[in-house]
C-alpha cells in the first residue's frame, strides 16, 4: 500500500511539473493554444528560454497572434504556441502579417506539426523562415523530417517587401504539397502571387498520430540576435481544412 501511495505521489508531481511548463493558454483563430514556458532552464529548439509572458505571446485587438523574442533580466526569451488539438490529414494555412525575407541570422520562425512520440521523426512537417545557409542563402524552407536526408527539403527565397503572405501545406495519404503566396488569398490563381510550391510523396510521408500544429520563434544555438534587438512576428490567422478522401 505504501509503495502504491509513493508511486501515486511521484506520478502527481510529474504531472504537475509537466503542467507547469504550459500554465497559460490563449485563444487564436478559433483554437486553444498552450504557451510554452521554460524560464529556469533552456529547452529545445535552440536550446532557448521560452516565456509565456504577454511580452512574448499575445493576441491583439484584431485577433492576430503576436510573437516576440525579448531580452529580459539579461536573458533572451523566445516564444512557442501549441494547438491543443491533433488535426491529422488536411490543409494547414498560416497567414503572416510581417516581413520574413530577411530575419536576423540567428532567428527562426517555425510553422509546423510535431508529436512528442518519436515515430515518423515526430511527424514533423515544417515551413520555416531562417538564414540556415547564411545571409545570401534561401530564406524559406519546406521540410519533411529528417531534413538531412536527400530529397526531403525544398528551399526558396521569400520576396522582399512582402508583409502579407500565406503559407500552407496539404497533408494527404502518401503526399504533402506546400504552397506560398503573396497576399492573403489562399485560392489565388494569379501566377504573380505564387512565391513557391513543392510536392513530396512516397512511403516516407508520415501518417497522423498525436501531432499538433505549432508556431515558434526562436534563436539558433540559443545565441542572441546579431543586432542585439528584440523581434516581433505577427500571424494574422491559422486555418485548417480536413482532408476529404
Amino acid at each position: 500500500m505504501m509503495i502504491k501511495l509513493m508511486l501515486l505521489m511521484i506520478s502527481m508531481s510529474v504531472a504537475v511539473g509537466a503542467m507547469a511548463q504550459f500554465p497559460r493558454s490563449i485563444e487564436f483563430s478559433g483554437y486553444t493554444w498552450r504557451v510554452k514556458r521554460y524560464i529556469t532552464s533552456k529547452w529545445g529548439p535552440g536550446p532557448n528560454y521560452f516565456s509565456d509572458s504577454e511580452c512574448n505571446v499575445s493576441v491583439d485587438s484584431r485577433g492576430r497572434l503576436v510573437m516576440k523574442i525579448v531580452k529580459r533580466n539579461n536573458q533572451w526569451h523566445c516564444a512557442e504556441v501549441i494547438n491543443t488539438r491533433s488535426l491529422g490529414y488536411g490543409t494547414y494555412r498560416f497567414y503572416l502579417d510581417s516581413y520574413v525575407d530577411n530575419l536576423d541570422p540567428r532567428v527562426v520562425l517555425g510553422l509546423f506539426t510535431w508529436s512528442d512520440n518519436p515515430a515518423y521523426t515526430h511527424r514533423e512537417i515544417d515551413i520555416e523562415f531562417a538564414r540556415f545557409r547564411g545571409s545570401t542563402g534561401p530564406s524559406g524552407y519546406y521540410t519533411v523530417q529528417p531534413w538531412d536526408v536527400s530529397g526531403r527539403q525544398h528551399t526558396f527565397y521569400q520576396p522582399k517587401w512582402i508583409r502579407r503572405s500565406v503559407h500552407s501545406f496539404e497533408w494527404r495519404p502518401g503526399v504533402i504539397h506546400w504552397k506560398s503566396l503573396r497576399g492573403h488569398n489562399p485560392t489565388s490563381t494569379d501566377s504573380s502571387d505564387l512565391i513557391s510550391q513543392w510536392t513530396f510523396n512516397g512511403a516516407n510521408v508520415p501518417v497522423p498520430g498525436d501531432e499538433n500544429p505549432r508556431i515558434n520563434l526562436w534563436l539558433l544555438d540559443g545565441l542572441a540576435p546579431t543586432n542585439g534587438k528584440d523581434l516581433e512576428v505577427i500571424i494574422s490567422k491559422f486555418e485548417f481544412t480536413p482532408h476529404q478522401p
